[in-house]
């Protein structure tokens, strides 16, 4: 074939201009499928309305398209809301009313938050000075860079922001002055590095406050939704988790360690090259030091309380950012995870709380409760068998966030 020749030139334009870009096939008729069965297939339940039963089957399908990803996350909740909404299966009010709702609003700001923290620098001093106190062996970087992850996470509610934005450029960095990448000599060091950051620090600096995973403020408006009273959540939440979560944070680089041994086990440089950047970025930049005070007022808010939703302190710190010029508003627009956030979580949050109030979760607890009942297991094995579900359910969703909003309340209620 000649081509130059115009006529196959515009055979190949026209087949370019055809091309499919929407959703993935298979995933869309999966995800569509499942709901599709649960409402034509399987009769309605007699406890519940036809309404309830509809917009459950939307909501699975809804949850199955967060596993499958036929769509990026926010735009197959979007699909997902016009459903019930043209189906009159949710009122308007009813599918739009969690996008007021104050804790996802403070989950959408500390995204703000993240941004500020990684651009002002602060995020990497942190890092820097942990090194240059911990970092003369593998272990002790690793140590470090744990500890500094803890002191982030009191006010960057996103573990992925933390790991992307702060960790894992100095984990880089470390691991290249001392020879290893990830395609040359990763054993060296860099493997372990990354290991102890992901499954140690990460994981157990997000439990340890209340602000340090988006999913666990989730997780407390869930539980309101399904009756818990908490006097000061944040308090009760630090009080709860601190103990477990610093023997973790003490236990996790030495499990990690003698998993995945490092050959480098001496790194007496670190500390000196750590100092050598501090010193690179001179003192505290005005930048960062009006970071500190919004993050520490942010901090008393969510701590003490004072009447107010959390989202206030959020977007008081906020408002100091954009009022200083750390922030510009287009920052916070160009921060897409956080409005993708807002998105899909108003959504779902707002499926639960319909599917609360008509019943459904209730009846889906009842039911499992008597299932579990019916094996005849002791209150204490019924409680592991439930959260072992919970667990391995888990390794189904790419987010742990998706997989609180999808389940954390049906399993709530079976406790």
């Amino acid at each position: 074939a000649d081509p130059a020749d115009p006529a196959e030139s515009s055979s190949n334009t026209n087949t370019a201009a055809f091309q499919w870009r929407g959703f993935k096939p298979l995933p869309a008729l999966a995800s569509v499928s499942i709901g599709l069965v649960l409402y034509l297939l399987i009769p309605c339940p007699a406890q519940l309305t036809q309404q309830a039963w509809a917009l459950l089957a939307i909501f699975l399908t809804t949850v199955t398209g967060l596993i499958l990803e036929p769509l990026p996350v926010p735009a197959w909740a979007v699909l997902s809301l016009t459903t019930a909404l043209m189906t009159k299966t949710l009122s308007w009010d009813a599918a739009m009313g969690a996008f007021t709702n104050d804790v996802i609003w403070l989950i959408t700001v500390s995204f703000f938050f993240a941004r500020g923290i990684v651009q002002s620098g602060l995020g990497a001093r942190i890092a820097q000075a942990f090194v240059a106190l911990f970092g003369r062996s593998t272990l002790g970087l690793s140590y470090g860079l744990a500890a500094a992850e803890t002191v982030l996470a009191l006010a960057m509610p996103s573990g992925t922001a933390r790991a992307g934005g702060v960790f894992m450029p100095v984990i880089d960095s470390l691991s290249k002055e001392s020879g290893s990448t990830p395609h040359s000599n990763p054993r060296r060091m860099g493997a372990f590095l990354a290991m102890s950051q992901a499954h140690g620090a990460s994981a157990h600096s997000s439990s340890i406050f209340l602000t340090g995973a988006a999913q666990n403020l989730l997780v407390i408006k869930l539980a309101e939704q399904a009756g818990v009273v908490f006097a000061n959540a944040w308090m009760q939440w630090f009080a709860a988790g601190v103990l477990p979560c610093l023997a973790c944070l003490a236990l996790s680089p030495y499990a990690v360690y003698r998993l995945c041994e490092p050959e480098l086990k001496d790194t007496p440089e670190a500390p000196a090259r750590a100092r050598a950047s501090l010193a690179a970025m001179g003192p505290l930049t005005q930048d960062e030091a009006i970071m500190v005070a919004a993050m520490g007022a942010a901090v008393v808010i969510w701590v003490g309380g004072f009447g107010l939703p959390g989202a206030v302190g959020a977007l008081l710190g906020l408002s100091v950012l954009l009022a200083t010029g750390v922030l510009s508003w287009a920052d916070c627009i160009d921060e897409e995870p956080g409005w993708s956030t807002l998105t899909w979580f108003s959504i779902l949050v707002g499926y639960s709380t319909a599917l609360n109030e008509l019943g459904v979760i209730g009846w889906v607890a009842s039911s499992c409760s008597g299932l579990v009942a019916s094996l005849g297991l002791p209150t204490a094995g019924a409680v592991a068998l439930i959260l072992a579900a919970y667990a391995l359910i888990h390794y189904m969703f790419a987010s742990q966030t998706a997989h609180v909003a999808s389940l954390f309340g049906a399993f709530l209620s079976m406790m």
